[in-house]
């Protein structure tokens, strides 16, 4: 299977289980997604992959179900809500670079197996979560922000995509741009790195749209 079939099937099941979750679980399991979802993106942004014929990073899909979460607690319950959320997001990033950190600190013993292999993965973290814990809290707020702001403007469940889209494609260019200019430059070749920064954006363009059923859908379960 080609890595954009198995990157349109990555999406529905990354939404999908969102909303298995919030419908299981209510508001407490969006909050719970939130934590685990920047964690495992921030992870997966570490393999770039080939896509429609561009350099791109994994973690773009999972990223934007966290945007999907917190404008759907905008939504239901409140931008105050939707503001702890984004915190919550945020403490377990750094929780998450402290950890692994001091992990890799440890010195291995002779039979380990692990060691390698977590250093390629975390070695990198630091800078990683630096670019994310930024382009994170400022594309966050700014997408509750702005979301609670088209509501005002745009009020009926006909125009949810409108605020849905609107927050969430403008939070991500932001998003995008602070990330790849902390995460990313110097380590590639310019070329690579605008290429990165470009499909990273139109992959995330492209995940707002499919979000937005995923949104209407969730809308209408009746969960506290």
């Amino acid at each position: 299977m080609s890595n954009e079939w198995i990157w349109i099937l990555f999406a529905i099941v990354n939404f999908s289980l969102l909303l298995i979750v919030y419908r299981i679980f209510g508001k407490s399991g969006l909050f719970v997604w939130i934590g685990m979802s920047t964690v495992v993106a921030n992870i997966q942004v570490v393999k770039t992959v080939e896509l429609f014929g561009l350099t791109a990073t994994l973690g773009n899909i999972i990223y934007g179900t966290v945007f999907l979460a917190t404008d759907l607690i905008n939504e239901k319950y409140g931008k105050r809500e939707a503001q702890k959320a984004v915190w919550m997001g945020f403490s377990t990033l750094i929780i998450l670079t402290i950890m692994m950190q001091i992990s890799l600190s440890f010195t291995p013993s002779e039979a380990d197996i692990a060691q390698p292999a977590l250093e390629v993965l975390f070695g990198i973290v630091p800078k990683i979560a630096l670019g994310s814990l930024i382009a994170y809290i400022v594309s966050q707020y700014f997408d509750v922000w702005l979301y609670a702001n088209l509501k005002k403007i745009f009020t009926s469940d006909r125009t949810l995509w409108v605020r849905n889209n609107g927050s969430t494609m403008i939070s991500q260019l932001l998003d995008t741009a602070i990330f790849c200019g902390i995460a990313f430059y110097g380590e590639y070749p310019l070329d690579i790195w605008f290429e990165i920064f470009l499909t990273t954006y139109l992959i995330k363009f492209i995940v707002a749209l499919i979000d937005t059923p995923f949104l209407y859908t969730a809308k209408t379960f009746h969960r506290s």
